[in-house]
């Protein structure tokens, strides 16, 4: 069968448009083949910094001939019918359609339409520079004097040949031939730019990747890689040396050259009392060059790096070498200028007074007086949420009350939120935005900070994705749930939720890191409490700055939705409560928790109470749920079956870990002989319920014993007892193993009931209380999972 081989050649592509680029075409070219009826074997794109190429092997060389018919109305229909179906048809009237007749339904018209197939080539002659027409670059240009006439060619960078050629490997092929814009199909291309830039005649896909490498272009990017890894690890090896591998460079790289050749550049070695990380990320950014390290010397590097060369220059490279040198040192001079100015004292320190009474900051440290100038120039944070500064104050006072939770000491928590966003006025940090967080942690191990706080500086960012780590440090932990919580309260208070696809504050990500902290923490946290302290603090505040400061910042939009909550959120800051109720939820809550019964009468039996789960319960339930949604897409990547765990999130479910608790030992339970049969048995009786009580059939609102009359029941019924009660208490304890044991006992007996018992009696009091009984094992079995909404 023929094979086809496209090629787009074109001035130099961007490397991080390439590879996507390729699918692109891959796909479009594809589509549009089976779309016109042809099939083939297989596809696979190429690219190259100068070229997109796709080789299809086995593509059918014709399409069929297509027969078929078209059903229309009938032929007394009115007129819009008639036409509707000669338009679907593309027929031009009546006298083309034919009549055929039914014994019931009468005479109505048909279409037989008939189509020949057509060649390959036509195919392909015409789909070709409708793609290229319709390219979906993210960026594209026009060029030439052509580029003034309207609806001229767009491309990424200048198109300058199209190979197309088609036939199978017993003849030769042909080309394709089609033309666009003035550049017509052929059978040509050109090797490297610089190495052999002659023209070069291809017959079919094996030809032309043989004829390419002889012309200095190697045409797969994955080979390509290959070799520049393998050369970079030997050229390293041979000096004495390891390569700091970067698979995102790497990738990078090798959409620059054709022909890579991998040379050695150095820099002065004074230039490494600079940070192993801004050497790095200096050197990666400006020339896309990989450092080296000595073998057995952990992580500090070499003054020697690795570059990737497009050309074999004839003095082996050494020119090259030395100017990529030139450009490194250049860098890392105003690195190192960064580098000693963030250590030194800031020219306006006599105006951050203020700022640092205000956070109890030393100005003779120079990370607190970056921290300070962060403040004192009010830089924004979000304009409806109020500056940075504000904001450390709202996640100092959250990290306090996390703190005692998670098992850190509150003032090393409140120190370390304080500077966490303190590198962000550095130098090295603007030069280098990637870098905040890391840069923090050094500066306040120079400070002399205490090791935990500068973990949190770095680790509060944590996790940043899926593959992230979450951080283990219990002050981290306590710090980096503040500063996702604030966020997610304050863009929720403001309405600028995710939607669709599109999440501009990273809130998805942020909820998915409070998920992950929590639970690779086993932390016993209530999310509601949590949510309610986030506010709390951010309300605390703005209550500290006087009349009028309400109308700023977070606050501003919290007021209107939780107004009444500001009384409670006093009660519970000076009563010292939250932390207490973080640790339980308002569920659990107890005179131990209030400190004294006065106390707790006070909070429950009051107004205030009240009016918290009024105007506060919406807004935290529309945020829990958005963590329920989180944690679905975790636990789903985890494994878990994701009818298990609708089985067990309700609105109320708050605390994470009792989920994913409950969910596994539900799994468990449902691969054993009880489990199944359980669920069986317990879908029946919500199947027979639902149904009754749709039909609006009464249902007993107790038990009553005196009603059974056969041994099923009372049977039922007493393992029902036995089986809430025991379940019940597991629950209380959260051990949802014991939970499941408890309600394994009655798998028999709703084997027996139903085999033996026939719940619709005759008599209408019988047939009510056995009803009810049924609510009873609907009942017993919810407390650990909705068995109805289990597959199975």
């Amino acid at each position: 069968m023929p094979d086809l081989l496209l090629e787009l050649r074109s001035e130099e592509i961007p490397a991080r448009m390439q590879r996507k680029a390729a699918g692109d075409l891959r796909k479009m070219l594809t589509d549009g083949l089976v779309e016109a009826g042809l099939t083939y074997e297989a596809a696979r794109e190429y690219w190259t910094p100068r070229r997109l190429t796709l080789d299809i092997r086995g593509l059918t060389a014709r399409s069929k001939d297509i027969s078929e018919e078209i059903k229309g109305p009938s032929t007394t229909a009115p007129e819009p019918a008639v036409q509707g179906f000669l338009r679907k048809a593309g027929l031009s009237s009546v006298a083309e359609a034919h009549v055929h007749s039914d014994p019931k339904k009468g005479d109505f018209y048909v279409a037989h339409i008939s189509k020949p197939g057509r060649a390959a080539e036509e195919i392909i002659a015409e789909l070709v520079p409708g793609i290229i027409r319709n390219f979906p670059w993210p960026k594209s240009m026009r060029w030439g004097p052509a580029s003034a006439k309207p609806g001229s060619l767009r491309w990424v960078r200048p198109l300058q040949s199209i190979l197309c050629t088609f036939g199978p490997e017993t003849e030769e092929p042909v080309v394709v031939d089609f033309e666009i814009d003035g550049i017509r199909s052929g059978n040509t291309t050109y090797g490297h730019r610089f190495l052999a830039p002659g023209e070069i005649t291809v017959r079919r896909f094996d030809d032309y990747v043989s004829k390419l490498e002889a012309a200095k272009v190697v045409l797969d990017a994955d080979r390509r890689k290959e070799i520049i890894l393998a050369d970079a690890r030997n050229l390293a090896f041979a000096n004495g040396l390891d390569l700091v591998e970067d698979d995102g460079l790497l990738e990078e790289v090798s959409g620059l050259v054709e022909w890579p050749v991998v040379l050695m550049g150095e820099f002065e070695e004074a230039f490494l009392a600079i940070p192993a990380e801004v050497i790095r990320l200096t050197i990666r950014a400006n020339q896309k060059c990989f450092v080296t390290r000595p073998q057995g010397e952990g992580d500090a590097l070499s003054n020697r790096f690795i570059l990737t060369s497009n050309i074999e220059a004839r003095d082996g490279g050494k020119e090259i070498a030395h100017g990529n040198g030139k450009v490194v040192r250049a860098r890392l001079s105003d690195a190192l200028y960064f580098w000693t100015t963030d250590q030194g004292d800031l020219p306006d320190l006599g105006q951050l007074e203020a700022s640092a009474k205000k956070f109890g900051l030393d100005l003779k440290k120079p990370l607190d007086q970056r921290m300070a100038r962060l403040d004192h120039l009010g830089v924004t944070f979000h304009a409806k949420l109020g500056t940075q500064g504000e904001r450390v104050e709202r996640i100092v006072r959250l990290a306090q009350e996390l703190a005692p939770i998670v098992g850190a000491d509150p003032a090393l928590a409140a120190r370390a939120a304080i500077l966490a966003k303190a590198d962000l006025t550095t130098e090295v940090v603007g030069e280098f935005p990637e870098l905040q967080g890391a840069m923090g942690r050094k500066y306040a191990l120079l400070q002399g900070e205490h090791s935990s706080v500068a973990a949190a500086i770095e680790e509060h960012y944590k996790p940043q994705g899926p593959s992230d780590y979450v951080p283990r440090d219990p002050v981290s932990v306590a710090v980096a749930l503040a500063d996702k919580l604030d966020t997610l309260v304050g863009f929720w208070a403001i309405d600028e939720k995710p939607t669709g696809s599109k999440d501009p504050y990273a809130l998805r990500r942020a909820a998915l890191g409070v998920v992950r902290t929590i639970l690779e923490n086993k932390l016993k946290l209530s999310l509601g409490v949590a949510i309610a302290a986030a506010i709390s603090s951010a309300l605390a505040v703005y209550e500290q700055k006087g009349e009028g400061a309400e109308s700023r910042g977070v606050v501003a939009m919290l007021d209107s939705r939780i107004r009444d909550y500001k009384g409670t959120s006093q009660l519970l800051s000076e009563a010292g409560l939250i932390s207490n109720l973080l640790k339980g939820g308002l569920a659990n809550a107890s005179a131990e928790t209030f400190g004294s019964a006065d106390q707790e009468r006070e909070f429950f039996d009051g107004q205030r109470l009240m009016e918290l789960n009024a105007s506060l319960s919406p807004f935290i339930a529309d945020l829990v749920a958005f963590f329920h949604d989180r944690l679905k897409v975790y636990l789903r990547d985890q494994g878990a079956r994701h009818d298990l765990i609708d089985a067990v999130i309700t609105p109320q479910s708050d605390d994470l870990l009792q989920i994913v608790r409950r969910v596994e030992a539900l799994g468990s339970f449902l691969d054993t002989e009880d489990g199944k049969n359980l669920l069986a048995g317990t879908k029946r009786a919500a199947n027979i319920l639902a149904a009754e009580e749709k039909k609006k059939t009464a249902v007993a609102e107790t038990v009553e014993p005196a009603l059974f009359k056969e041994n099923a029941e009372k049977t039922l019924f007493a393992a029902v007892n036995q089986a809430e009660k025991q379940a019940g208490e597991a629950i209380q304890n959260e051990d949802f193993s014991a939970a499941m044991l408890a309600l394994s006992a009655l798998r028999e007996p709703v084997d027996s009931f139903f085999e033996g018992v026939l719940v619709n009696d005759e008599d209408l009091a019988v047939r009510a209380n056995r009803l009810a009984l049924l609510t009873r094992i609907r009942a017993a079995t919810g407390q650990v999972a909705d068995f109805s909404k289990i597959a199975g």
